[in-house]
């Protein structure tokens, strides 16, 4: 399959998980937030680019840089330079993070190393960490380390995001 098919094929897939995904917010009545450091708004664009995503799609944040994590959604400094940007603890604090400055019932934060520098032996290029809140619930938190270049693991992390969000509703 050429880089054009590969593209297409993987377009069609997130479509046809955000579709599955939205109708399952409507279904329950449930509103959702991203916030999103490595995939930099690539969920909420996946989101927002079906029609009447409006009805289900509450916010997004993108917080590129630890000041904007610490000052957009609440991720305590402490936690930032005891752990690093890239870890469960913070990728936790995102996604509650999210709920507490939103009026979304569920929320996912996605933070990795899309490379292709930045890695290290303990956090390597292809390491995401994405964590799931819901208002008034539990947080629970997956890693990930994927394959490939800088675009082939933001659009694994994107899909795999909205696919734990699917399985949230479940």
């Amino acid at each position: 399959m050429d880089h054009l098919q590969d593209a297409a094929h993987v377009q069609d897939t997130l479509r046809e998980l955000v579709s599955e995904l939205l109708a399952a917010c409507r279904q329950r009545k449930l509103t959702l937030a991203t916030a999103e450091s490595c995939t930099g708004g690539m969920v909420a664009a996946a989101l927002t680019a079906i029609a009447g995503s409006s009805a289900v799609f509450e916010r997004g944040f993108v917080t590129y840089s630890n000041e904007a994590k610490n000052e957009i959604l609440g991720v305590p400094q402490p936690l930032l330079e005891k752990h690093g940007a890239v870890s469960e603890p913070v990728a936790r604090a995102m996604a509650e993070g999210a709920i507490a400055h939103s009026h979304a019932d569920i929320a996912i934060s996605i933070t990795g190393i899309a490379g292709p520098d930045g890695g290290s032996a303990e956090k390597p290029v292809g390491l995401v960490h994405f964590a799931t809140a819901r208002r008034n619930g539990q947080t629970q938190a997956e890693k990930r380390v994927f394959p490939g270049d800088r675009d082939a693991v933001r659009l694994a992390a994107v899909a795999v995001a909205l696919r734990l969000i699917v399985g949230r509703l479940a």
